[in-house]
Parts: structure tokens; C-alpha cells; sequence
């Protein structure tokens, strides 16, 4: 699914305009790219959270050449999923996958 498509879907769901379901799907993305730009937690109980992570420096090797690099240190956004995510993924037609 691509953004066009989600927006699609909100405007369906929601009975929104397609517009206007742009408009928040837009909106909610904003705000999530800005908070963790700023270190902050975006938490969505039963979805999941968003956070930036540290990714402490280390080696690492040129694919092309072999050589050995150095590889900075740096934030990235992540993504953990909730457990109402992880479950729904996870049901088969019978129910939730057994572990």
C-alpha cells in the first residue's frame, strides 16, 4: 500500500473526503517525524512506538574493495510494533499463531 492508497483507505473508514483524509494522514506523519527528530517518544498503545535510536560507531568493510571503514555513530528512527500489531500479523484463520 502506498500513501495514495492509505489515504483511500482513511477517507473510506472515516467517511472523510479524500481531502481531507490527506490532510490528516499528512498531519499525523508531520507530527511523528517531528517528535522523534527531537528525541522524543511517539507511543501508540496496542500499535506501537516510535523513537530514535543511537547507533554507537563501528568497523565495517567496503563491499567493493574489501577494505576495512569506520562507521560514525548516529541517531535512526525506529519502529517497535505493539502487541495488538504483533498478534494481528500474526492470526492465522483459526486465531493467534500458537509460540
Amino acid at each position: 500500500m502506498n500513501k495514495s492508497e492509505l489515504i483511500d483507505a482513511v477517507a473510506a473508514k472515516t467517511e472523510m473526503t479524500k481531502t481531507a483524509a490527506g490532510r490528516a494522514v499528512e498531519a499525523v506523519l508531520t507530527v511523528i517525524t517531528e517528535t522523534v527528530a527531537k528525541h522524543d517518544t511517539v507511543a501508540m498503545i496496542g500499535f506501537g512506538t516510535f523513537e530514535a535510536r543511537k547507533r554507537a560507531a563501528r568497523n565495517g568493510k567496503n563491499p567493493k574493495t574489501g577494505e576495512a571503514i569506520k562507521i560514525a555513530a548516529t541517531t535512526v528512527p525506529a519502529f517497535k510494533p505493539g502487541k495488538g500489531f504483533k498478534d494481528k500479523v500474526a492470526a492465522k484463520k483459526g486465531g493467534a499463531k500458537k509460540k
